[in-house]
């Protein structure tokens, strides 16, 4: 496990996101880049500086196209940070957007740098089809092919099948190392902690409940419009459904294991294209241009576990992230879990508050606790906004500060699983 935080004060001063848009079967209106650049539009035009004051930009992305190379660049020189301010690109699968906070955050703790623009961004809908191994040596091999006999040969050899599109997306989604799909991951949580559909599909009604009742109130604040280039404009994160009820959701047929799965395409994350950037400073950027702080970065943990449990990843990097912070588990007064599934959710909580799991998988004294249901994902999560994977690790965090300021709370964790095998968490405090 790795992640400590040393040195100066890291502050949050601002953040923004764009709406959260549902891969519809076809590319969105916006690609990952142009994703950021609304963002970090949106935060940098109410800020009290230029965007060349900005030491450096670091962005997390999985899916980014071929002209959108070192994406975090080609944001960073769209939105006038300069030629001269170094940008670059992380990637931890579903925690990438967390890994360009973190990442940030040490630049500056180390002393590297002033005021970074941090975050993520995925537009997943524009995930490539590709070709098989077989169709790129046959393609490779009709280049070389000299005369008309060679390419003659050459036609005679050519396999159809072979030139099927594989869907990128789906072979992304699937564990290279255990062999399984997200999807069939959470069945197996939902199997070893005894999670049942009804609990799963009950998570799932909640969390688009939430963000209804978020967006009515005006909690989401941090959602800047986005608009495309055919003239059509984006408010509001359009996965989330008034109708999405228990009874609802419960016709809806397993996804990932058709004969006896649990888990379905309504308590899992939506496919979803968004961005969401967040401004960070040292202590002496601060001062120096009167800046104010929503918040701190406290610290950062990964952990890594089985690819088969991939899921429990936020139970591992939060319980070490207390731990080395000494901070007790009842200290933490709001958590932020990324909702990947409902039953990966559930079983992190299931988990926390199982004696023989935490003894044996943690290192515990036991059980670390419970959390209040009414301190978790306040205003919903990923299974109702959706979760663009570059994007989703930066989105929790800001939006935690801002449900800390709301409450008038101090600390929070933001914490999510990470395909592969791994966990994120990070602590935040209310300035």
């Amino acid at each position: 496990m790795s992640g400590r935080l040393h040195g100066r004060a890291v502050y949050v001063i601002d953040g923004a996101r764009t709406p959260f848009l549902k891969a519809r079967g076809v590319p969105g209106p916006l690609t990952a880049a142009e994703l950021a650049m609304q963002a970090g539009q949106a935060l940098l035009e109410r800020q009290g500086f230029e965007p060349q004051a900005i030491d450096e930009v670091v962005l997390g992305c999985t899916i980014a196209a071929p002209e959108e190379a070192n994406i975090a660049r080609v944001v960073a020189l769209r939105l006038g940070c300069g030629n001269d301010t170094p940008a670059w690109t992380v990637h931890r699968n579903c925690a990438s957007g967390m890994q360009g906070l973190a990442s940030a955050a040490e630049s500056i703790a180390n002393g590297h740098a002033q005021l970074v623009l941090a975050g993520g961004t995925d537009a997943m809908s524009h995930a490539p089809l590709l070709l098989d191994r077989e169709a790129a040596r046959w393609l490779g091999q009709w280049r070389l092919a000299r005369g008309p006999r060679a390419r003659l040969r050459q036609l005679l050899r050519l396999r159809p099948a072979a030139f099927v599109p594989v869907i990128a997306l789906l072979r992304g989604l699937t564990d290279p190392v255990a062999g399984l799909s997200m999807g069939q991951t959470a069945e197996l949580l939902a199997r070893r902690f005894g999670i049942s559909r009804e609990a799963m599909d009950q998570f799932a009604a909640r969390s688009h409940q939430r963000v209804i009742a978020a967006h009515a109130a005006g909690r989401l604040a941090e959602v800047a419009p986005a608009f495309a280039w055919d003239g059509r404009w984006y408010e509001r994160d359009d996965g989330v459904r008034a109708d999405a009820e228990p009874v609802r959701l419960a016709r809806l047929r397993p996804a990932f294991d058709r004969g006896y799965g649990m888990v379905t395409a309504g308590n899992s994350a939506q496919v979803t294209d968004g961005a969401a950037l967040v401004l960070l400073a040292s202590e002496e950027a601060v001062k120096k241009r009167r800046l104010e702080p929503i918040g701190r970065i406290v610290d950062f943990e990964w952990a890594g576990l089985d690819p088969a449990q991939m899921g429990l990843g936020p139970v591992y990097a939060a319980t070490a992230l207390l731990r080395r912070r000494r901070v007790g588990f009842e200290r933490v007064e709001y958590w932020e879990i990324n909702e990947a599934f409902a039953a990966q959710v559930l079983a992190c909580l299931a988990a926390g508050e199982d004696d023989a799991f935490c003894r044996g998988e943690l290192d515990a004294s036991g059980a670390l606790g419970a959390i209040d249901p009414a301190c978790l994902n306040v205003d919903g999560g990923a299974i109702a906004l959706g979760h663009p994977i570059g994007a989703s690790g930066a989105r929790i965090v800001l939006h935690l500060l801002h449900v800390l300021q709301a409450a008038r709370a101090r600390l929070g964790v933001a914490t999510l699983c990470v395909g592969g095998g791994q966990g994120g968490a990070m602590l935040v405090e209310r300035e």
